[in-house]
């Protein structure tokens, strides 16, 4: 475990890789969204002022093949899906990142950075390619720890015949047939390649040595080994001081990816379950471990969504909390040991227990630092639950919903569930029966 040590006294810089966007997004995608995010709301608790950037992949040879698949431009499909992932994750109710780049708002910066590299030694230019020489710099391979012989880069029969050396990468790749959108550049006409956009993306915002790096621990080989290996290459000093990976998100016993079919649509699983089932469960699970999904899962955290809910309910706002203050101080000390969110939601739960406890004795009780508690998970709109009785015609509505679908009348059962959006609620099917909550916002 690696300190945190920032560069300026009280200011953290936080990077994370987002994502390719060539189709809507998974939940597996999600996880990084709310790590980093909520490890933000962590520092600035702390009393750090922290800055998160999520940049987004805009240009990449799965967006041509989509593209290409749909029969549209490449760049039309990365606007709709950039479109509909802003959509998606702003469905989290998190908030946005502070900066969100795009590779291709970001071509001078990384056709500038490559420059540096080509002009140092460290690149060079083949047949319209550009590409990393691995040889030139002694620590590559520090991050991920493998044998040099081992680090493919995965490019392709047609790349290693003009490669130096197999462990070469690509930071800029010649147009070629079939790709419609290219830039001009030193080298001839192409687009970066995926590691050198990321480098450039972070050094354009947050400069280099700062704090954080995150993403997928998928990406520790060859991304964030190549982003490592570029900069300090070009810059003689660190791209970031930490790197923080999360686990992936698992269906059944793989990986959760497009390329393997076992994906869920994060837009559906939050539909379905709502955001606070849905962050509840990922915040169960420590960042660095994978964590399965499944819908027995997603159940079992809207039923410790309720649990809060219905405390919060029988709580007194303007009582005192006496007592309750060691709860959040675990707390805070929980997520400052590693961000060690499974923990600091355990703690949250004694906090509920020890609650409960005391409202059965008779004894009034306030809120006290549990607004603080559930803030840091992202879950502060249980706060709100006090006014979640929804007026009886609406509950009327619901329950005809639920003898339209026992009667298989789903027609039916979709009018009523639009018609109670539209007055602000969603109907949400749980091992309980239907409930009526208030859409976020509403």
């Amino acid at each position: 475990m690696v300190p945190l040590e920032p560069r300026e006294p009280g200011r953290v810089g936080i990077y994370a890789c987002g994502p390719t966007v060539y189709g809507r997004i998974h939940v597996g995608n999600a996880r990084p969204y709310v790590v980093f995010t909520l490890l933000k709301r962590f520092l600035e608790h702390e009393g750090y002022e922290a800055r998160f950037v999520a940049n987004i992949t805009d240009v990449n040879d799965k967006i041509y093949d989509a593209a290409r698949e749909r029969g549209v431009a490449s760049a039309e499909l990365a606007r709709d899906m950039t479109d509909a992932y802003v959509a998606d994750t702003a469905g989290l109710g998190l908030g946005r990142p502070d900066a969100e780049p795009r590779a291709t708002d970001t071509i001078g910066p990384i056709v500038s950075l490559i420059e540096a590299l080509v002009e140092s030694g460290h690149a060079y230019e083949a047949s319209g390619d550009v590409y990393f020489r691995v040889a030139s710099f002694p620590g590559y391979g520090k991050l991920s720890n493998r044998p040099l012989e081992e680090m493919q880069q995965g490019e392709g029969d047609d790349a290693a015949e003009v490669k130096e050396s197999p462990q070469d990468f690509a930071l800029w790749k010649a147009h070629k047939d079939g790709e419609d959108t290219f830039w001009d550049s030193p080298w001839g006409e192409g687009r970066p390649g995926w590691h050198i956009e990321c480098s450039a993306m972070a050094e354009e915002i947050l400069g280099v040595d700062f704090e954080v790096h995150g993403g997928g621990s998928d990406l520790v080989f060859p991304h964030h080994e190549n982003e490592i290996a570029q900069t300090e290459a070009a810059r003689s000093r660190p791209l970031a001081r930490i790197w923080m990976h999360n686990g992936m998100v698992e269906m059944g016993e793989e990986k959760m990816a497009k390329s393997v079919g076992n994906i869920r649509l994060l837009h559906g699983a939050l539909e379905e379950f709502g955001r606070e089932a849905f962050v509840m469960w990922l915040v169960g699970a420590h960042y660095r471990k994978p964590v399965a999904y499944s819908e027995e899962a997603l159940a079992d955290a809207s039923r410790a969504v309720d649990r809060i809910r219905e405390l919060v309910r029988r709580l007194d706002p303007g009582a005192p909390a006496p007592g309750m203050n060691d709860y959040a101080e675990r707390f805070f000390d929980a997520l400052a040991d590693d961000f060690n969110t499974p923990q600091a939601r355990a703690v949250l739960f004694d906090w509920v227990a020890e609650a409960n406890r005391r409202l059965d004795a008779g004894e009034p009780l306030g809120p006290g630092r549990l607004g603080e508690m559930l803030h840091a998970l992202g879950l502060e709109t249980l706060l709100e639950a006090r006014d979640e009785e929804a007026p009886e015609e609406l509950r009327r509505l619901a329950r005809e919903r639920d003898a339209a679908r026992a009667a298989r009348d789903f027609e039916r059962a979709d009018a009523i569930r639009d018609e109670l959006a539209a007055a602000g609620w969603q109907i949400r099917d749980t091992p309980d029966g239907a409930k009526l909550v208030p859409l976020a916002g509403a």
